[in-house]
């Protein structure tokens, strides 16, 4: 057995959204240890600049590093979408995202062709999913719109809400004159809202949720690299948020449909700080 494969698997997100990840990761590779962060402190990443998260996204990645973890799956489509090329030159591991995977779904699923995607404001604006998307099927529609509230409402917990109903309502109605068939819910939040984007887009349209192909990708990214960890026993998960912890707990137990037990809090710029002045000593 490789030495390094009893390590974490290391997961973040801007915050809670990534749970969708870590319970479907979980599911299909129970042994594996996982530390799990959720910048709450920072969210919504999709109102950033560019620059703004990919600081955040290094921040994120060298706090998981610190927790000795073997390779880190980007739980969040914002940070995939600005951050991704530069952290695979810059971390020396194996990394997973999301955008690969909900395209990947995406085409499977359309009978017609034509795709849509939600996401934050920063992952529509990348274009990271037209090109993941047109790279797989250069003949595809591809239509996109930004759903900013979406994030804040789902970490309020507003899941069902009437308020959420009628975002989604807005948001939405330009994506259903393009007649889509398959939707592809562009940020590991928008699961949660799932009931409420059916009921607006309607049966025909099919809604890909990523969770699940990303898990496959990491179980396959662990295997190829002699990672897969061999103990028997159910793996540990360890949570740590950049915000309340109480509220990170409470919201977190609803997210994972079960009490999440312990969480702690990192001071997250301070932490980095630390990291950095250590490495160059």
């Amino acid at each position: 057995m490789n030495d390094l494969s009893n390590r974490p698997i290391g997961i973040f997100d801007s915050g809670l959204g990534g749970l969708t990840v870590l319970k479907a990761v979980h599911a299909l590779l129970p042994n594996e240890n996982i530390v799990y962060f959720g910048d709450s402190g920072r969210a919504p990443y999709g109102t950033k600049s560019r620059e703004t998260v990919l600081k955040y996204t290094v921040q994120d990645m060298n706090f998981l590093l610190s927790q000795g973890v073997k390779m880190i799956v980007i739980a969040c489509n914002t940070a995939s979408a600005c951050s991704l090329e530069t952290v695979k030159e810059l971390f020396d591991l194996p990394i997973v995202d999301v955008v690969g995977a909900g395209a990947d779904e995406a085409v499977k699923v359309t009978k017609s062709g034509n795709i849509g995607v939600i996401g934050t404001g920063a992952t529509v604006a990348s274009g990271v999913y037209e090109r993941a998307i047109k790279a797989r099927m250069p003949e595809a529609e591809y239509h996109a719109k930004a759903c900013a509230l979406f994030v804040p409402l789902v970490e309020e917990g507003w899941w069902n809400h009437q308020v959420t109903g009628a975002v989604a309502k807005e948001y939405l109605q330009s994506l259903k004159d393009f007649d889509i068939d398959t939707l592809v819910l562009g940020c590991t939040h928008y699961p949660y809202l799932e009931n409420v984007i059916g009921n607006v887009m309607g049966e025909k349209v099919s809604l890909i949720n990523s969770a699940s192909a990303v898990a496959k990708k990491v179980k396959e990214c662990l295997s190829v690299n002699n990672l897969l960890n061999g103990d028997k026993a159910r793996g540990k998960v360890s949570y740590f948020t950049s915000d309340s912890v109480e509220k990170f707990k409470s919201l977190g137990g609803l997210f994972l449909g079960e009490p999440m037990e312990m969480a702690e809090k990192v001071e997250i710029d301070r932490m980095c700080e630390t990291l950095v002045k250590s490495e160059e000593q």
